[in-house]
This record gives structure tokens, C-alpha cells and sequence, in this order.
């Protein structure tokens, strides 16, 4: 344990509440860490860049809903599952960190319960380019708090330091939010009732005032909300969420649990998994004019953003990072040329099946709540899954949660039968990438 001042590039940085050691100012991965299981909720790692303890703008808060900041000192990376140990991840670059910035604060929310039903929650920084721990703070004493505030960089004498703080709050993040200085997006209120009108005063002549100035637009607030898709609860609407323009982002990210490659012998058993997994995001799409076709890297068919089909595949991943991973973008500017969109994901290589595959969709619309959800586990050998739906119906787009495994025929491609089970009815001739 470290009962006070630490080597901050010791080996086993375990620190106590209020204790604090110095970092390098260099970029450090900050994960938000806790063990999984029946019952357990789930949790958001956040970032605040405070002066003098308050953020300047609502610009400052970094999470799931605003997961960069403008500086490019802190992103969220988002989650991973590691046989039962998660972990939310935010890469803060210290070397980035503007210079009126004096305090980092390392937040995190409980979506579904509070910290006392994490088991072993902890805060880890580690050196993003060495992978070195810096400093591991564990058990933060949490009983009935929604939110936590974990730990905090700080400036001190040209230098930072990181303390291990936790802080708690029954207010949820909204409470965490606010205390720092940001604008929280509250949901609607019953307006209450008007008083009753006055007496009439007595009639006086006019005083003429010049006309006041209008008033400046206040700033937008954050909103909280994120939408997790579930079997019971298949569906969402993004026009009610207010996601209906700009860039709707939709992210595949995957985690091996088992060195596993599909399926093999008698019984369907599965065989050893290769290391160079490499997994292909796809889209069938449809227009208003009638044109169909796909996208996806076979075949070098990126799509386009800008011109029809107003899709564009970034590129083709192997590691399943969250930062990175396999990202589609949909431009909701042209929403109206858009019948509908299935969004699907074939292997490539390394592979026969998903079996043993960890995997988690975000779609994030540019405005409005992001849309998440996992895959179930696959018990089939099943080389393609469809993993969600868009369709544009009388203006209102509708995401459907489809992580449905398909298994192709004997001598049929993975992306006909995605064709043929959604009933696309395309022509298709083989392709490399």
C-alpha cells in the first residue's frame, strides 16, 4: 500500500484515500475497473477539466455522450469485458491538457444500481505508450452512491500529481454534473399552476423605454440519457431521441473470451482460435429511388457520405478496439433518400464462427442519446450476424436490435444470406479485399 507520497513508476501503485503520487506528463490510459456478474449494474467513466473547480462550458465534461474533448486531452475509449473484469477506459493526455486547466477530475456513474454492488471497483493509471501501472487506487469505501469521483490530476509546480480522492454522490451523475458547473439537460416539468390575476391598477400615461436588447441564446445543455437495446426492449426511435441529422456513428468493438475458431469434429465442438481475427462491418442498404447495394471492405465498396448511398465504411480493423474497431458512418443530412439500412458483420478470417466472441454495438447519432447493445452468445456455427436494423418510415427512424446468427449453406456466402434472410434481393459475384 502507499500511505502517502509514491514512486510514480513503481510496480504495484496501490494508493489509500487522500494519498497522492506524481505522474509523467506524458498520455496515460485511466481505467475505471469492477467484476461482473448476476445482478451487478454497470458503470460510466467521466472526465472533468476544471479552473479553480469549475469547468469553463459544458465542453468540459467528457463521457458517453460527449466522448472527446476539443483539445484532444481526453477521450473515452469506452468498455471492455475481460472474463468478468470490465473496464471503462479514458486516454488523457496530459501534454494536451490546456494551460488554464488545473484540475483533471476522474468521475463515474452507476447505471442500474450503486458502486456498493461492484465488487472490486477500482481506478488504474497506467503509461499509454509503456503499459507501466503509475498508480492503482482500490475500494473507495462505496455503500448507496450512484456516482463516485475516483481521483483527480492536478498541477503542482509545473508538474502533476494524481490523487486518490473518493468522493461520493447519491444524486446520480446529474448531481456529480451540476456541482461542477455543468448544464444538465432535466426532463420536463409540470408547469404549475398560474396565480390568480391581480386588481386592476389605476390607468397612468405610458412611460416609453428604448427597446431592450434581445437576450443571448444559452448554451445547450448536456444530456444523460443513453439507450441500451435488449431482447425485451428491441427498438428504438431516433426521431424521438432528436438523432434525425448529422452523422449517425455506428461502432463495432470485440474482445476473444477463449482461443477459439469456430466449430469442428462430431459434435460441432469448437477448435483453437486464431490470433488474426479479422472481422468485416457491413451494410445492406436500400434508397427512396429504389437502388440497393452494400457496403463493406470486400471488394474496396467503402461507400460514399456525401453522394448516394450516404454510407461510408472508415476502414478494416483487426483488433477490435474501442477507439478504433470497425466504424460505419450514416449521414442523416439525406435521411429522407434512406429506406432502410442492415447493419451486419461477416468473418473474414481467423475464424469459422462467432462462438466465444464478446462483441458490443454503438450507434451514436451526432444529436441525441447514444444507442447500445451486446451480442448474445453464439451457439451455432455461424460465420455472420445481423446486427441491427434502420429503417426510415414516414420520416421517423427506428433502430431495431437484430444480433441474429446466421449460418450459410453449403457453398453460399455470408453476405447472401444476409441478403436472402432480409429479403434484399441482390445479385452477388465472389470479391476480395
Amino acid at each position: 500500500m502507499c500511505p502517502g507520497r509514491c514512486d510514480a513508476m513503481g510496480a504495484d501503485m496501490h494508493m489509500l484515500k487522500g494519498s497522492n503520487t506524481p505522474v509523467p506528463t506524458a498520455a496515460l490510459r485511466v481505467e475505471l475497473g469492477w467484476r461482473t456478474g448476476p445482478g451487478v449494474p454497470d458503470a460510466d467513466a467521466s472526465a472533468l477539466l476544471l479552473v479553480s473547480g469549475k469547468v469553463r462550458s459544458d465542453a468540459d465534461f467528457v463521457f458517453y455522450n460527449q466522448p472527446a474533448h476539443s483539445s484532444g486531452a481526453i477521450r473515452h475509449e469506452g468498455k471492455r469485458n475481460t472474463d468478468g473484469l470490465v473496464t471503462d477506459t479514458l486516454l488523457v493526455d496530459l501534454t494536451r491538457v490546456e494551460p488554464g486547466i488545473d484540475t483533471v477530475v476522474l468521475a463515474a456513474s452507476a447505471d442500474g444500481g450503486t458502486f456498493g454492488q461492484l465488487p472490486d471497483l477500482h481506478i488504474e493509471v497506467r503509461d499509454a505508450a509503456r503499459g507501466s501501472q503509475v498508480a492503482r487506487f482500490d475500494n473507495p469505501g462505496a455503500t448507496t452512491e450512484t456516482a463516485f469521483v475516483l481521483g483527480e490530476f492536478y498541477r503542482r509546480q509545473g508538474a502533476w500529481k494524481f490523487r486518490a480522492v473518493g468522493q461520493g454522490y447519491s444524486s446520480g451523475l446529474e448531481g456529480l454534473a451540476t456541482d461542477y458547473g455543468i448544464t444538465v439537460d432535466e426532463p420536463q416539468r409540470a408547469a404549475p399552476a398560474p396565480a390568480p390575476a391581480p386588481a386592476p391598477a389605476p390607468a397612468v400615461a405610458p412611460v416609453v423605454s428604448p427597446p431592450a436588447a434581445p437576450p443571448a441564446a444559452p448554451p445547450a445543455p448536456v444530456r444523460l440519457t443513453k439507450v441500451t437495446l435488449t431482447k425485451a426492449a428491441p427498438s428504438v426511435s431516433l426521431t424521438k431521441q432528436g438523432g434525425t441529422s448529422g452523422a449517425l456513428r455506428v461502432n463495432l468493438n470485440w474482445q476473444v473470451r477463449k482461443q477459439f475458431s469456430g466449430w469442428s469434429g462430431k459434435f460441432g465442438r469448437p477448435a483453437a482460435m486464431h490470433s488474426d481475427l479479422d472481422l468485416d462491418l457491413c451494410a445492406l442498404y436500400e434508397l427512396t429511388d429504389g437502388s440497393k447495394g452494400v457496403v463493406q471492405a470486400l471488394g474496396n465498396a467503402f461507400g460514399a457520405l456525401h453522394r448516394p448511398p450516404y454510407i461510408h465504411l472508415d476502414g478494416d480493423d483487426r483488433t477490435g478496439a474501442v477507439a478504433s474497431g470497425e466504424n460505419l458512418t450514416v449521414n442523416l443530412d439525406h435521411k429522407n433518400a434512406l429506406r432502410r439500412i442492415l447493419v451486419f458483420v461477416t468473418i473474414y478470417e481467423g475464424a469459422r464462427s462467432f462462438a466465444d466472441l464478446n462483441a458490443t454495438v454503438t450507434l451514436q447519432p451526432q444529436y441525441g442519446a447514444p444507442v447500445e447493445f451486446s451480442l448474445d452468445e453464439c451457439t451455432v456455427p455461424s460465420p455472420v450476424c445481423a446486427l441491427a436494423l434502420i429503417t426510415n418510415t414516414g420520416g421517423d427512424l427506428v433502430v431495431q436490435r437484430e444480433a441474429r446468427y446466421l449460418v450459410p449453406e453449403r457453398g453460399v456466402s455470408p453476405q447472401r444470406t444476409v441478403d436472402h434472410a432480409y429479403g434484399w434481393g441482390m445479385n452477388w459475384t465472389p470479391g476480395r479485399k
